[in-house]
């Protein structure tokens, strides 16, 4: 996620606020919205797919590994 993603969606925020968006702001405003949340959903499932979870027994298995034995 970069950071002129980010000030882009702020600006577009502030100005939507302060005085209202055209038709074309705001539809940039949307696939704004919609790249973050794609981008944000990419970082959170690698984040996932890096966590452990120990089993009563003490096994420590991977989390997707965790689903697959139920």
């Amino acid at each position: 996620m970069t950071q002129d993603l980010i000030d882009k969606i702020n600006a577009l925020a502030k100005k939507k606020k302060e005085e209202g968006l055209t038709q074309e702001e705001q539809k940039l405003q949307k696939e704004l919205y919609k790249e973050y949340l794609t981008q944000f959903r990419s970082g959170f499932k690698k984040q996932l797919n890096n966590v452990d979870v120990q089993l009563p027994n003490g096994d420590v298995v991977p989390l997707t590994q965790l689903n697959k034995k139920k």
